[in-house]
């Protein structure tokens, strides 16, 4: 054990002494490891972040919420038939009360009609691009929002339809500059004037494709005395939350019986509606993932590869340099394995440095991200990986010059010029 700590010291000290004396020749033959460990943690880092930040998302929306609507998330049977989706009739009241009276596995159900690239108008200022959400009771019991200040709709101000309105964050912001709470003041959109009696929090985009801080929420039923809610063209989802217990599966039966019962569908013709989850988009994500960390690896790969011939032809010229010191100490008994150990704790020494440079790139670039709002987080985990994968590449590029180095005659290498 004692010589060996006093081979890797010796290793590492020769290690460092060819960074100084040859720096150039060194960072070249480091650089491809340094690329390669960059590759490896930077995709690692980015898809375990992204993966964490999707796993929280959907733990905040529930993963016990359906949502139905004309349009399937994903395509089904292989080919995504808009044509034969946009013929479909939209969701419509009735069917949300067929669901709210009939479904036995059913907690809480809403209807959102969403009407894009509206704009609102307030005194001097106007805002546009932004989404209105008309929606009716339970609507925020299925999304994850906050008030910031006044307060949501109570349910009679939601079944009367009334025209009130909860302002997204950056709306109100940008329509009421200067005003931290603007309840009581009057926003016009969709020609008519509502007013404002609350303020989200900022949220940001969500899972199911809401951007709340770019929106605004109205009672359904006043958005249906403005626009045609039943038009083809209506954008419409029923989101249904099951009880405590039940699962997806079966809640999206229930539902899916109530409502080929509510429009008539005969026994074997296919729903004219669509059941979605978030998993389905999960899932989607995931094989995406998969397919970038594959790409990553790959390239990763090719940049280890050549790391590992520069890291090989750098302990080549070492053991050049050294042929007559290899066969002083072979000539007063050093033998074979030690010089074998010499040469290959050098390999890792220096494939250790690289990998380190490109680990602590990637844990700059991930604090830069953080302070910039998109926090990124390097894991022991990835930061293991990026150490494991240095170490094997150094032993893989170091062994062959340190096999030739350990089996030199000592006469011919004392000899050598």
């Amino acid at each position: 054990m004692r010589q060996f700590i006093r081979i890797s010291a010796t290793s590492i000290r020769m290690a460092l002494q060819e960074l100084k004396v040859n720096k150039l020749r060194t960072f070249l033959s480091l650089l491809g490891v340094t690329i390669g460990i960059f590759c490896i943690v930077a995709v690692s880092t980015v898809l375990d972040n992204l993966e964490k930040n999707i796993r929280t998302s959907v733990a905040a929306l529930g993963n016990d919420v359906i949502y139905i609507s004309k349009w399937p998330w994903m395509d089904e049977g292989g080919e995504y038939k808009w044509w034969e989706y946009w013929r479909r009739p939209v969701l419509r009241y009735r069917d949300l009360k067929a669901i709210e009276q009939q479904g036995q596995t059913v907690r809480y159900t809403t209807l959102c009609f969403s009407e894009n690239n509206i704009t609102a108008r307030q005194s001097q200022y106007e805002l546009e691009g932004i989404t209105a959400y008309a929606v009716t009771n339970h609507f925020e019991k299925m999304q994850n929002f906050e008030i910031a200040e006044g307060r949501y709709f109570n349910p009679s101000e939601v079944e009367g339809g009334t025209s009130q309105v909860v302002l997204g964050h950056e709306v109100a912001r940008e329509l009421f500059p200067g005003i931290r709470n603007p309840s009581g003041k009057t926003v016009a959109f969709l020609g008519r004037k509502f007013s404002v009696i609350g303020i989200l929090k900022k949220n940001g985009d969500n899972m199911a494709g809401f951007n709340f801080d770019r929106g605004l929420i109205i009672p359904f039923l006043a958005a249906a005395s403005i626009k045609d809610v039943t038009a083809l063209d209506a954008d419409i989802t029923m989101m249904v939350k099951a009880k405590n217990g039940i699962s997806t599966d079966e809640l999206g039966l229930e539902a899916e019986g109530i409502l080929r019962a509510q429009h008539r569908i005969q026994p074997g013709a296919k729903n004219d509606f669509s059941i979605n989850e978030l998993s389905q988009v999960t899932a989607q994500l995931d094989s995406m993932f998969a397919m970038i960390d594959a790409v990553g690896l790959i390239i990763a790969a090719f940049s280890l590869l050549v790391g590992a011939f520069g890291i090989a032809n750098i302990m080549f010229v070492s053991v050049k340099e050294r042929t007559k010191i290899i066969g002083l100490k072979k000539a007063i008994g050093a033998r074979r394995s030690v010089v074998l150990t010499e040469f290959l704790i050098e390999a890792i020494v220096l494939c250790l440095i690289g990998g380190l440079i490109g680990i602590i790139i990637v844990w700059i670039l991930a604090l830069i991200m953080t302070l910039a709002g998109f926090p990124v987080t390097l894991s022991l985990k990835n930061f293991v990986t990026g150490i494991s994968v240095a170490t094997v590449v150094g032993l893989l590029a170091g062994y062959i010059p340190a096999r030739s180095a350990s089996r030199l005659d000592p006469v011919v290498a004392i000899r050598s010029t």
